[in-house]
């Protein structure tokens, strides 16, 4: 039997714009201590991935999010 792979979260809700100011958003795909889940965890495309990796570090270079969780 095969397994099914899980449906990325941006097709699943067809979010197409990645915005770097939706900050409640960008959180969901942080580990406890701020850093970026990876793609196999979050179940994320590749192509999402790095639209929201970048929208996450342009959200930390404006100040929405910290780098660091402590």
């Amino acid at each position: 039997m095969k397994r099914q792979k899980p449906q990325d979260f941006f097709s699943k809700y067809n979010i197409k714009h990645i915005d770097y100011k939706d900050v409640a958003l960008l959180k969901r795909f942080l580990n406890t201590h701020g850093k970026i889940v990876s793609s196999r965890f979050s179940h994320v495309s590749d192509g999402n991935q790095r639209k929201l990796s970048q929208a996450i570090k342009r959200a930390r270079f404006m100040g929405l999010i910290p780098y660091i969780e402590r």
